[in-house]
């Protein structure tokens, strides 16, 4: 049986060490080299090129963008998504619809979410600057993706507007699992609101919200095409992620050799990223067991 089970997966397994293995092989021994992107296969180098860019300023200047990116895009995606699943939770006129619709911002493509935020955040059309002035909460429009200090911030409601349908919607199927009878036992008991939620309903969302958690930090460390669309990691370089870096440093500079060390860090980053995130997914479904 096993050589049976062995021999139906070997197409699957030619498959992937086409698609992934060989790639993967060529980009580390690549990382070793100083080859450019167009010319010779260049030099072997050891490690130097690792330790120029672990040891480089803009390599730690962006990580700490990734790192802000990501924590706070999360952590918002996921507030709100919960709150947004015990809403649509709840019995109303209308739900059905308001569900459907709430899905159509994680179903758009990412470069069109991305071109429809830069048209809002337009610093001579944009709908954001006629609202906020027409509130009189400004006096005058603003470059909201042309400061540094906005910048960042501005693409963070971008993605979080993207992604928190998906939390959502995994929050509201755990939701669908909370026994009716345990809400009711609570509610003759005098449970209020938060403590409902946080001794009934909570558990039953650990798990789940733990996958959210973990799909969506890998996804926010290593994001690229949101930000490129709208910014393309500027201005100077303050939203400038890891991803990004990747691509100046490989096909802007075409220096394939230290763009390729440096898609392996990050690759190492995220692997690293991905196993502690299982392993508290795995404490957090033995503990809830």
């Amino acid at each position: 049986m096993t050589t049976r089970a062995w021999l139906l997966m070997l197409p699957l397994l030619v498959v992937m060490l086409a698609v992934i293995g060989w790639p993967l092989a060529d980009t580390v021994g690549l990382s070793f080299t100083d080859a450019k992107l167009v010319g010779t296969g260049g030099n072997f180098v050891g490690f130097d090129n690792y330790a120029n860019m672990l040891s480089s300023a803009n390599f730690s200047r962006t990580l700490v963008t990734t790192t802000l990116f990501a924590v706070i895009s999360v952590a918002a995606e996921m507030v709100i998504g919960v709150l947004a699943a015990l809403l649509l939770n709840q019995q109303f006129h209308g739900r059905a619809i308001l569900r459907a619709l709430m899905i159509l911002p994680w179903a758009l493509p990412t470069v069109v979410n991305a071109t429809l935020w830069r048209l809002i955040y337009n610093p001579e059309y944009g709908a954001l600057n006629a609202a906020l002035t027409q509130l009189h909460l400004i006096d005058a429009y603003r470059s909201w993706l042309g400061e540094p200090g906005k910048a960042l911030a501005a693409l963070i409601v971008a993605d979080c507007w993207k992604n928190f349908p998906l939390v959502a919607l995994i929050a509201l199927a755990a939701l669908q699992a909370v026994p009716r009878d345990i809400t009711a036992a609570s509610l003759v008991d005098g449970a209020g609101a938060f403590n409902r939620f946080r001794f009934v309903i909570l558990p039953y969302l650990a798990g789940p919200l733990m996958v959210a958690l973990v799909l969506r930090t890998i996804e926010a460390f290593k994001v690229f095409d949101i930000i490129w669309v709208m910014t393309r990691g500027g201005p100077a370089n303050s939203t400038r992620t890891l991803s990004i870096l990747v691509y100046q440093e490989a096909f802007s500079f075409q220096r394939a050799g230290s763009g390729a060390s440096l898609a392996l860090i990050v690759t190492l980053l995220v692997t690293v990223l991905a196993i502690a995130y299982a392993a508290l997914v795995r404490k957090t479904a033995g503990s809830a067991a």
